[in-house]
C-alpha cells in the first residue's frame, strides 16, 4: 500500500459516517430522547453530504450511490424484509401468533421463558446458520410473548437478536465462518474450537443473567388454547430453515400455508388475505428506505476510500502478538461500522489479516476466530445493520430501542478483549 490514500482524504472520505452519527447522537441529546429521531432522517442528511463532498458530475456521484443503495446484497435482504412482512402480518391474523405464544407458555415455566427463548435463539442460529433467518422465525412469537406478559418490546427482541448472533458467529454453515476460514486458511472444525473458548462463556453468562431476571416472573397471564393447525406454519419455517431451505422460499411456503389454513378455518378471505400482506408489507417501509440508504452512503465511504485508509492506518500499528491480535480486532470493527454487513467486512480485511498473523506468528484457527468474532460484536450493535433492523421492523420498534438490552453482542465483546489480554499464548 506504497501509493495509500492521504491522511486528509482518508478523513474526509470517512466523514460522513461521522455526520450520520453526529447528526443521530446530537439531535437525541438536545430533545432528551434517543428514539425519536428516525434513523432514516439522519441517514438522509449523511448521504446529501456524502454526494457533495465526492469528485465527479452529480450524475456520477448520484450514479455511484445508487448502485450501492441497489447492490445485489441489498436488494436481496429488502426481498427477505418484504417476505418477513407479508408472512408476519398473514401469520397474526389468522392467529398462528397467539397459538404458538400459547403453546410456548404452556411449555416453559415463567421464571425460564427469558433463558429459554435465547437458548431456542441460539440453538436455531446454530442450526441454520444466519442470523436474520433466526430473527424472522422467532422475532413474532417473541413479540407476542411480551404482548401477552406484558414484558418490554424492545427486551425480548434483544433476546431473539442475541441467541441469533450465538449461530451466526459459531455455526459450521454460517456465511461469516465461511468467510474467515477461507480468509485465514484454515479449518473450520479448528475455527469452531477457538471460537468455542470465547463465544461459551458469554453465552454461559449471559444464560445465567436471563435465569436472575426471570425468576420473580412468579405469574404469567391467563393463557389462551392451543390451536395446533395455526402453529403449522411458525413449525414450518423453523423446520425449513433448519433443513437448509433458503430463506426468500422459506418465507413465500410460510405466506402460502397462512392463506390455506386462514381460508380453510374462515380467519382470511382472499381481500382480507391481501390486505395482511400489504399491511404486513408496509410496516418495513421505514425498514427499506434505512437499508439503502445505508447500502448507498457506505458506497460512497468506500468509493472514496475511507476503508482502505483505515486498513492501511491501522495495520501499520501491530506491535506485538497482543497488539498485532487487537489491529486485527480494530480492523474488523471499523470495516463493519463502515459496511453494516460482518461477512463483508471479514473479506475486506481477511488478507491483511492473514499478513499480520503470519508475521507475528498467530495461528490461523486464532487469527479467524477473532475476525468472526469482532465482526459479530459490532454487526450486533449497530442500529443500520440488518438484523436489528429486522428485529425492529418486525417488533414494531426503533432498532436503537433494542440495543442497551443486547447482553450477548455485549458479553461477547467483553469475552473476546479477554481471549486477547489473557488468552493462553497457544491459542
Amino acid at each position: 500500500m506504497s501509493n495509500g490514500i492521504s491522511h486528509r482524504k482518508g478523513l474526509l472520505a470517512l466523514s460522513p459516517l461521522a455526520v450520520f452519527l453526529a447528526v443521530y447522537l446530537v439531535s437525541s441529546a438536545v430533545i432528551g430522547d434517543f428514539y425519536r429521531i428516525p434513523i432514516s432522517a439522519a441517514f438522509l442528511l449523511a448521504s446529501c453530504y456524502a454526494v457533495i463532498i465526492t469528485r465527479g458530475s452529480i450524475s456520477e456521484r448520484i450514479d455511484i450511490f445508487s448502485a450501492g443503495a441497489g447492490d445485489r446484497n441489498i436488494l436481496l435482504m429488502i426481498w427477505i424484509f418484504i417476505l418477513a412482512g407479508a408472512f408476519a402480518g398473514t401469520a397474526k391474523d389468522i392467529g398462528a401468533v397467539d397459538s404458538t405464544v400459547n403453546a410456548i407458555l404452556h411449555i416453559i415455566p415463567g421464571r425460564l421463558l427469558y433463558a429459554g427463548l435465547f437458548l431456542a435463539s441460539c440453538f436455531i442460529s446454530m442450526s441454520i446458520g444466519t442470523s436474520v433467518g433466526t430473527i424472522v422465525a422467532l422475532m413474532p412469537i417473541a413479540t407476542g410473548i411480551a404482548e401477552d406478559t406484558g414484558m418490554t418490546l424492545p427486551f425480548m427482541a434483544a433476546v431473539v437478536v442475541g441467541g441469533a448472533f450465538f449461530g451466526d458467529n459459531l455455526s459450521f454453515i454460517s456465511d461469516t465462518t465461511i468467510a474467515a476460514t477461507k480468509a485465514m486458511g484454515c479449518e473450520m472444525r479448528d475455527k469452531f474450537s477457538a471460537n468455542l473458548r470465547i463465544v461459551l462463556p458469554a453465552m454461559v453468562l449471559v444464560t445465567a443473567i436471563y435465569v436472575w431476571q426471570g425468576w420473580s416472573v412468579n405469574t404469567l397471564p391467563q393463557i389462551g388454547d392451543v390451536q395446533l393447525v395455526k402453529m403449522v406454519p411458525y413449525l414450518a419455517v423453523i423446520v425449513l430453515a433448519l433443513a437448509g431451505m433458503n430463506v426468500t422460499i422459506v418465507l413465500a411456503i410460510g405466506i402460502a400455508l397462512n392463506a390455506v389454513i386462514g381460508f380453510c378455518t374462515g380467519a382470511l378471505a382472499w381481500d382480507s388475505w391481501l390486505a395482511s400482506m400489504g399491511a404486513g408489507i408496509s410496516g418495513m417501509g421505514d425498514l427499506i428506505i434505512v437499508t439503502m440508504l445505508a447500502g448507498g452512503l457506505l458506497a460512497m465511504i468506500r468509493y472514496n476510500g475511507g476503508l482502505e485508509y483505515l486498513i492501511e492506518s491501522l495495520s501499520r500499528h501491530a506491535n506485538g502478538r497482543r497488539g498485532a491480535e487487537l489491529v486485527i480486532a480494530a480492523l474488523v470493527c471499523l470495516a463493519n461500522l463502515c459496511t453494516a454487513n460482518n461477512t463483508i467486512a471479514i473479506l475486506t480485511t481477511g488478507g491483511i489479516a492473514n499478513d499480520i498473523c503470519n508475521r507475528f506468528g498467530i495461528s490461523p484457527k486464532r487469527g479467524a476466530s477473532l475476525l468472526d468474532t469482532f465482526s459479530c460484536f459490532v454487526q450486533g450493535l449497530i442500529p443500520y445493520g440488518a438484523q436489528l433492523l429486522m428485529a425492529a421492523g418486525l417488533a414494531g420498534i426503533s432498532s436503537v430501542a433494542i440495543i442497551r438490552y443486547l447482553y450477548y453482542p455485549f458479553a461477547l465483546g467483553f469475552c473476546a478483549l479477554c481471549a486477547i489480554f489473557i488468552g493462553s499464548r497457544r491459542s
